[in-house]
Order: C-alpha cells, then structure tokens, then sequence
C-alpha cells in the first residue's frame, strides 16, 4: 500500500538521511532566491517584470523560481550550466578527444563534468556583464531607474554576485546528486517551478473574482491538468519491450543459460531533457531583447513568441533534434548488440551482430520519433492556452513535463532503496519503473 511505502522510508537510515539532506540543501536553494543582488532598486524592476509575464522572459523567471524577477544572487539560476551542458555534448560529437573521454567510463565523464564546470562560469561571468549593462538601460513604467548607481563598481559587483550564485547552485545540484536522492539539477528546477505555482493559483483566483477568466474555463483547466499529468505518467513509464533469448552454454559439468529476456526501450528515452535544452535556446533571444535595444533582436523575439507560428515551429523543431540527439549520446544500439552476442544473447528471427544492431536501431528511432510527437504536443500547450483563453500562467507543458517526470525519477529511486532492503515500496509490485 501506499501508506504502507511512505512508513518505511523512515526504516531505513541511509534512505531518510538522502531524503533529509535533499530537502535541506532545496531549503538553502530557496532562501538564495531571496537575497538580493546589490545595488539593484527591487520595486522599479518588480514593475518592469510586471510586463514579461506571459513572455519567455516570464518563463524564464518561472524556470528560476522568481530569482530573475527579483534580481537575486541565484538570477542566472542553473541555465548557463545547461548551455554548457548542451555546448560540451555537441562538442563531443565533432571532438575526437571530448568522443574519448565520453567513452572512458567514470573517469572521462569526470574529466567532462569537469569541463562543463568550466563552460558554465565563462557563460555565467558573459550573462552576468550583459546583464549588468542591460539592467543600467532599465526604467519602471513610471520612468524609475533600476540601477541605483550605475557605474563599472556596478558591473563588477553584478557579475561576480550572479557567477558566484549560479557555482553555488550547480553545486548544490551535484550534491544533491551524490548525497542525496533523485537528479540534483533536475530538482533544483522542480522547486523553482513548484514554488512559482501557489502565486499562478493565487492569480487564478483573483481573475475569477473580477470575472476575467469563468468558473467553468478554470475547471476545463483543472480536468484538462489531470489528463495530461495522466498522460505523461503513463506514456513516461511506457516501454517496448524486444524479446531476447540466450542460448545454453556448458561450463564444465553445469549447463548455463537458455532463459528468456527482453530489452527494454523506453517510448521517451530522453526524459525531461529536450524540453528544458530547446525552452533555455528559446528563452536567449527574449532575454538579449529586454536588455538591449537592438532591432534584429527585437524582430526576431516578435516573431518566436509564445503562440507564434513560427514559435511553435521552432521550438517543436529543437524538441525534435534533442529527443533524437539525446537518445543517441546515451544509447548505443551497436555497444547493446556487441554485449548481447558476447554472453550469447540474440533476438528471434534476427542475426546477431550488425543486423541486431541496425533492428533496435530501427525500433528506437520510430520510438524516438513517437516520444518527440508527445513532448512536443505536451510542451506548446501552454503557449496555445496563453494565446487564445489568456491563461495567465504557463499550464502544463514544459513546466508539468519536468514536475511530473522528476517525481517519477525520485519515486523510482527511492523504491529502489526500500526494495533492496527487503521494505514494501509504494506500490505493491514497486510499478513505478526507472526512466534512465
């Protein structure tokens, strides 16, 4: 039983100190987003940050849990270590040395990670500075400055505040990583998301109370969230399973294998990860836009913004490429196929080797395509919503696919936990599968 899976967390020591320390270092996460950055007037840019909701900006601000609103040491939030992220794996595709390294187990991931790290400071300290001069050319609506002393002291301050903010943050998130339970980066972005949510509500309310939005719009809403977090659950745990038999090998006087298998394929194997890669290279050019007065850039933010055309073209485009790209860097049908044939695995009617090899290949690429089928029409639903019933917050989409697939991540971790020692888990039969 469910009640049951919740009691014995606290039987198991390790499991209970991961989950306390977890929710320590998200508590810490939360009350960085709260200090502000120097010299920064917060009334003035609460009111410019007024006229971004509902824009790509105001998704930004959602994906860093009200940092960037109120300009606060965690403004950046974790986004230039996910654009570094994306620079490191693209790279590792063209690199000879970054393809070794990417094949060197531990080790040459490590050497990755750390070059990521480094990736994400030299994008921080360039988004610190571009900010830095931007927030100098702000004015609330009523023409008050945002910068309370502009100057170069200004700058300086603001990129080694925002750079040393979002370090703090990517380390957190590998804590939580190492010492915690479920995916550090991916949590930090769950609580930004989940902690804007009781403000969206809270702005429901009020719109139905002065009758901009109707009672019965609010409740098609309700159902409609249901659905789709049904959706995402089923389809995120959905697998197509490829039949492999293993043939009997005598050692000695013992006779070994002979059973039945199968490999599992996941229909989204690339999880939360296209969204949240084509939302932060959708979000740069909103971004670049509020803070300098260019006109290229500006024509080019009119025309990708949420409920565009072209918008929803480009961003379903992005989702597309990272579903495939992503699956490809983290699975590799020939290694599968190699692995299968040297413990004497092969699957019916099917050669092993390269023919096996090209087989769930095949299977994974019509799966993948199915799988970016379904995060695209989950992640522009919200942009449809804003656009033709003035849905005054980003519903489902993006921001329901990575809550709801988070959860998932860390239900399955810490079932994972309690089955291993013998506890009942959450469900009865421990239903709730790993994504990875």
């Amino acid at each position: 039983m469910v009640t049951g899976g919740f009691q014995n967390i606290f039987k198991i020591p390790e499991l209970k100190k991961r989950i306390f320390y977890t929710l320590a270092l998200l508590f810490v996460y939360r009350i960085g987003v709260h200090v502000p950055t120097p010299g920064i007037d917060s009334t003035a840019l609460a009111a410019f940050f007024a006229r971004a909701q509902g824009t790509l900006l105001g998704l930004f601000d959602m994906f860093s849990g009200g940092a960037l609103e109120r300009l606060s040491v965690f403004a950046l939030g974790i986004m230039p270590y996910i654009s570094a992220s994306i620079i490191i794996q693209l790279l590792t595709v063209v690199i000879p040395h970054l393809e070794r390294l990417s094949k060197e187990g531990d080790q040459g991931r490590k050497k990755i990670t750390q070059y990521t790290r480094y990736g994400t400071v030299v994008l921080s300290i360039i988004q610190g500075f571009g900010i830095s001069i931007g927030l100098e050319n702000m004015s609330a609506p009523g023409g008050a400055p945002v910068v309370i002393h502009p100057g170069w002291s200004f700058r300086i301050m603001t990129v080694i505040t925002l750079t040393a903010g979002t370090a703090f943050i990517m380390w957190l998130g590998e804590q939580i990583t190492e010492r915690g339970i479920g995916n550090g980066i991916s949590l930090i972005i769950f609580a930004g998301i989940v902690a804007r949510m009781p403000t969206a509500i809270a702005n429901t309310f009020r719109l139905v109370s002065t009758g901009e939005m109707g009672i019965f719009l609010v409740l098609a809403l309700i159902v409609l969230m249901v659905v789709v977090v049904g959706v995402i659950v089923y389809i995120e745990q959905a697998q197509r399973r490829i039949p492999v038999q293993y043939a009997k090998r005598v050692v000695g006087r013992r006779i070994y294998g002979g059973q039945s298998t199968h490999l599992p394929l996941k229909i989204n194997t690339s999880g939360v990860i296209p969204p949240i890669f084509a939302s932060s290279i959708m979000m740069f050019p909103a971004t670049l836009e509020s803070f300098f007065s260019v006109e290229w850039v500006k024509a080019i933010v009119a025309a990708i913004r949420p409920g565009n055309p072209v918008y929803e073209l480009v961003f379903v485009g992005l989702i597309f490429f990272f579903c495939y790209f992503y699956t490809a860097v983290t699975f590799n049908p020939v290694d599968v196929a190699e692995n299968m044939k040297k413990h004497g695995g092969y699957i019916p009617g099917i050669r092993p080797g390269k023919r096996t090899a090209d087989y769930i290949d095949k299977v994974l690429t019509r799966l993948t395509f199915g799988g970016a089928i379904y995060v695209s029409v989950v992640c522009v639903l919200p942009s449809i919503l804003i656009s033709r019933f003035n849905v005054p917050f980003y519903f489902g989409g993006t921001a329901l696919l990575i809550v709801v697939g988070v959860s998932i991540d860390t239900v399955a971790q810490m079932e994972s936990h309690m089955l291993s020692r013998h506890y009942e888990g959450f469900l009865k039969k421990g239903g709730v599968r790993s994504r990875r």
